[in-house]
């Protein structure tokens, strides 16, 4: 019994932990001809999305960097 309410309690942390990352927000930018170019703040898989593929500007496709506040 011991055991299962520890692994409960663990599982439950897991859970909380890994939604509120999905929920985390961070402020974005990209960097253009030695200027930094701020494209606002992301949160959860917009966040994700956008350090993945980057952001499209003027044709042109950025690698994003997102920071915590």
């Amino acid at each position: 019994m011991k055991n299962l309410k520890s692994t409960f309690i663990a599982v439950a942390v897991l859970l909380a932990v890994s939604s509120c990352k999905k929920d985390e927000c961070h402020e974005c930018h990209y960097d253009i001809d030695g200027s930094t170019v701020s494209i606002g703040e992301r949160c959860g898989d917009a966040l994700e999305e956008v350090e993945k593929s980057g952001y499209a500007a003027n044709g042109v496709v950025f690698d994003v960097h997102c920071h915590e506040h």
